[in-house]
This record gives structure tokens, C-alpha cells and sequence, in this order.
């Protein structure tokens, strides 16, 4: 910033020519423009000028109309700022300090719960447009955009019904099948053991097992018509063994 070369071009001739100028807010928008630019770098170059022939530290921090910043500083400006924050603490005190920011901190927490409140209200409101209710506010545009998020949310529930119903039916099907495969599996069990059951019935040569019976039976029947004593069983019992074979023997 060549600040020095700039105040040397200053005569004191081209100041004696100016008037007063009255200080209040530039309607036009250009002329407010261009006395901006001019100034700032004014005051830029005074600040620059004080920094240099003073020795001291100075920040400069400007915002325009639209917000555009423009800053100068010798050092640092957040270290300037940093130094200005402690410079007011020690001054003020710490009980001053910390009333300050609690006042703060509380103005800001009145300021979310109005926030949050505010929310809140909407959320209601617009839940029970939503059912049909609150409706005397609304104009016929906000009405036909209520209807159209309103058919998109029902078709979009359709669509999930739809897709839980199918993957339902599926399931189900699939379960069928099981049942079905499970069915015929036992079914083939019961079968097979039918057979083991029927081969195990049937003695070596082609005799079964209730055949043999019957002519066991048989032959008691003959036996007991000569006179012998008769047998009630297959194989008699231990206690009338004995008398079975002296009636055998006397024959």
C-alpha cells in the first residue's frame, strides 16, 4: 500500500477549493458507490499512516452496503481483536463479564424456544391440514398443492402395502411347497415301512407267520381228539411239560 507517495500528491491548494459537505445518508446509488470507495481508501491510508508514524497497533475492519469486507491491520486482526476482548474483561471486571454473557446466553435461549414453539405450531398445523382439518386459511393454490403431496403420500403407501402384500403371498407359496415336499416325504416313509413290515411277516420258503399258526393249531385240535391232553398255546407252559410227555410216552 503506497499510502506515502498518495498523501504527497495532496496540495493544500485543492482543499481551500472544497465546501462543506452536508453528512447524511447518499440516495443515489452510484454517487453513494463512489464516495465509498473513496473514503475507504482514505481511511485506509490514514490508518496505515497512523500504524507507521506511531508505532501503534492498529485493526481496521469495514463492511459495505453488501457486505463485502474490507480490513487492515498492522499485526493481526484477530490478534488485535483478541487483544481488545481481554482489554475490556480487565477493564469491566469479571463479575460485569460474566453478568453480560448470562444476559446473552439467555436472550439466545429465549430465542430458540420461541424458535422451537414456532415449529411446533407449524407441525400441528400442518398434521391436521393434512386430515382434512384448518383448512379456512388456505388459499386455492395451497390447497391444490396440499392434494397433490396428499396423492403422492397415498400412492406411495399403496406402493409398500402392494410390496408387503406380494412378498407375503411368496412366503407363502414357498411354505406350500415345503408342506407339500415334507408331505410326500412321509408319505414315502410310511410306505417303506410297510414293506420292511410285510417281508418281516413272511418266513423262509414262502410261509407266514400266521400259516404256521393255524396248522399248529390244527394238529393240537387232532391231538386232543385221540385223548391227549390238551395244549392251549404255541409252546405249553413250563408247568405242564412233564404231564405232556407221559401222555406221548404211553401212546
Amino acid at each position: 500500500m503506497d499510502f506515502q507517495n498518495q498523501s504527497m500528491s495532496d496540495s493544500p491548494q485543492r482543499k481551500i477549493g472544497r465546501g462543506k459537505i452536508e453528512i447524511k445518508r447518499i440516495e443515489n446509488t452510484t454517487n453513494r458507490q463512489v464516495t465509498f470507495c473513496k473514503r475507504r481508501n482514505g481511511l485506509l491510508k490514514k490508518a496505515y499512516e497512523l500504524s507507521v508514524l506511531c508505532d501503534a497497533e492498529v485493526a481496521l475492519i469495514v463492511f459495505s452496503s453488501r457486505g463485502r469486507l474490507y480490513e487492515y491491520a498492522n499485526n493481526s486482526v484477530k490478534a488485535t481483536i483478541e487483544r481488545y476482548k481481554k482489554a475490556c474483561s480487565d477493564s469491566s471486571g469479571t463479575g460485569s463479564a460474566s453478568e453480560a454473557n448470562a444476559q446473552f446466553y439467555q436472550q439466545e435461549a429465549d430465542k430458540l424456544r420461541a424458535q422451537i414453539s414456532n415449529l411446533q405450531n407449524n407441525n400441528r398445523l400442518k398434521c391436521r391440514q393434512m386430515m382434512g382439518e384448518s383448512l379456512g386459511s388456505m388459499t386455492a393454490k395451497e390447497l391444490k398443492n396440499l392434494e397433490g403431496k396428499l396423492e403422492k403420500g397415498i400412492s406411495r403407501i399403496r406402493s409398500k402395502k402392494n410390496q408387503l402384500l406380494f412378498a407375503e403371498i411368496e412366503y407363502m407359496q414357498k411354505r406350500e411347497i415345503d408342506l407339500h415336499n415334507n408331505n410326500q416325504l412321509l408319505r414315502a416313509k410310511i410306505a417303506e415301512s410297510e414293506r420292511n413290515h410285510h417281508n418281516m411277516s413272511v418266513l423262509p420258503g414262502g410261509t407266514s407267520y400266521e400259516s404256521m399258526q393255524s396248522q399248529h393249531q390244527q394238529q393240537q385240535q387232532q391231538y386232543d381228539s385221540r385223548g391227549y391232553f390238551q395244549v392251549t398255546g404255541l409252546q405249553p407252559s413250563s408247568q405242564y411239560a412233564r404231564q405232556d410227555q407221559m401222555s406221548l410216552q404211553l401212546v
